[in-house]
């Protein structure tokens, strides 16, 4: 599934967390202090794993949170997009680069390389997007001009300067994650939420309906 719409239900909290990097002990901590409930939604911007100390464990508490609360909608960041692409036999250069050798750590200290079937699935299944009311969550951004539907996935995986540059109004308040800041930005036509964990800042949730965040420190 590349793409995702949702019913036109509202949730109590409508709760966006940026990228987690590997960093399970601060994910858990994260959870633990927004407390989501069946009332609220979830959506996560994707970028679980890489360069972090324990992505194996990320997807193991995702997962957990998807049986404990099924509404949760899971993004596809570029970093699941690059270990999806060595699963398929590409050349895993880049994917080790950016981080992935601390993710193949992770996994063979639970047992070995590749992930299992569950986690395999998890990354294949992971959608490139997902709108719902007046909010439209991805995990880099969007190019600037060009309709929702004509997006290419390059672009919403890996988009920075002709996104966040341009004031382009895609009708949605864009909720994202991928470039780093030292704080959340909280626009009126944007959001973002990558608040640098793995690089010593913090996680970062945002109830994108209140904009109240809650934040994490590494």
């Amino acid at each position: 599934m590349n793409r995702l719409h949702s019913a036109a239900t509202v949730p109590a909290r409508l709760l966006a967390v940026g990228d987690i990097h590997g960093c399970r002990t601060q994910l858990r901590a994260l959870l633990d202090e927004v407390a989501a409930n069946e009332h609220d939604q979830l959506v996560f911007l994707g970028d679980y794993i890489d360069r972090g100390p324990d992505s194996a464990g990320v997807i193991d508490d995702l997962l957990a949170v998807r049986e404990r609360l099924p509404a949760t909608v899971f993004l596809r960041g570029n970093h699941e997009q690059m270990l999806l692409d060595v699963l398929a036999g590409d050349n895993p250069a880049t994917f080790l680069f950016n981080g992935g050798a601390q993710t193949i750590a992770s996994y063979r200290a639970r047992g070995g390389w590749p992930p299992r079937a569950d986690h395999a699935a998890f990354f294949a299944q992971l959608p490139t997007y997902y709108a719902t009311g007046r909010f439209l969550f991805v995990h880099a951004g969007l190019r600037p001009g060009r309709p929702l539907e004509e997006q290419q996935a390059e672009d919403l995986l890996w988009i920075r300067a002709e996104f966040l540059d341009s004031s382009y109004d895609w009708g949605r308040t864009v909720v994202f994650g991928h470039t780093p800041r030292d704080v959340p930005l909280l626009a009126a036509n944007r959001i973002g939420l990558d608040t640098g964990c793995v690089y010593g800042g913090r996680l970062t949730c945002c109830d994108v309906l209140s904009g109240h965040c809650w934040q994490v420190s590494c």
